[in-house]
């Protein structure tokens, strides 16, 4: 069993802040994959590494992401969506970070990978993130409309983005986004965890969903539980 983690390849925000994606949002999905014995790999929309911010290294599972010679291995040598096969992947976890919402949309081998992998199996699981959700906005369902229409989902909010100091930076809220599409969007309180699960399809509002999503949607896909403390490192991990 392997899954997949999506990461942004934006380095930069309009204004020059610096981008890239979060990265406890693929950290955390990389430890659930380990503790429940997956395989995992890597892709973006442009090859090679792609660029990461977010980093606090007094997190141990961010740390030992880090620290990881698998990890930054396959990082080095990521590959972009079209160059992977739908059918060789049980779950796919978007990651977010700022940059998420401008290089994931409208990435058209990204979109044409997710519609084709949802479409692939009865199985498929999907999980998002933060700005991560933004991969999945112009994805159309089996029937031709945007996958996210009619369903519960969520994702950083405009008061978030207000927040941080970035609502006059990005270029649209995720929230509106959403809605336009015809998603049934929900928001919790700002900065706590909120994961939306809508059947296989599992968003999580902000960087503090990002433990509890991962969590469950590798135990949605695997049809059994974590090991307790799988974010720790004393816990039996499989590789």
């Amino acid at each position: 069993m392997k899954g997949l983690i999506v990461l942004s390849s934006t380095e930069r925000l309009p204004g020059g802040r610096s981008a890239g994606f979060w990265l406890p949002e693929a950290a955390y999905p990389w430890r659930a994959l380990l503790a429940g014995g997956w395989d995992f790999e890597f892709t973006s929309t442009r090859s090679g590494r792609p660029p990461a911010g977010g980093i606090d290294r007094s997190d141990p599972p961010q740390r030992m992401f880090l620290e990881d010679p698998v990890v930054q291995e396959r990082l080095e040598h990521t590959r972009t969506p079209d160059l992977l096969t739908p059918e060789d992947y049980g779950i796919v976890f978007v990651a977010g970070g700022h940059g998420a919402i401008i290089d994931l949309p409208g990435d058209e081998r990204l979109t044409g990978f997710l519609a084709a992998y949802w479409a692939s199996r009865e199985t498929a699981v999907i999980a998002a993130v933060c700005h991560g959700v933004a991969a999945l906005l112009d994805v159309p369902g089996p029937d031709g409309a945007p996958l996210v229409a009619g369903r519960r989902m969520t994702g950083f909010t405009r008061d978030e983005e207000r927040a941080v100091g970035l609502d006059q930076v990005v270029p649209y809220f995720l929230g509106d986004a959403l809605t336009e599409r015809g998603a049934l969007y929900e928001a919790g309180e700002p900065f706590r965890s909120h994961v939306v699960a809508d059947g296989a399809l599992l968003t999580g509002q902000n960087p503090a969903s990002a433990a509890d999503l991962a969590r469950r949607a590798v135990e949605l896909a695997s049809g059994r539980p974590l090991p307790r403390h799988w974010l720790r490192r004393s816990a039996p991990v499989a590789r």
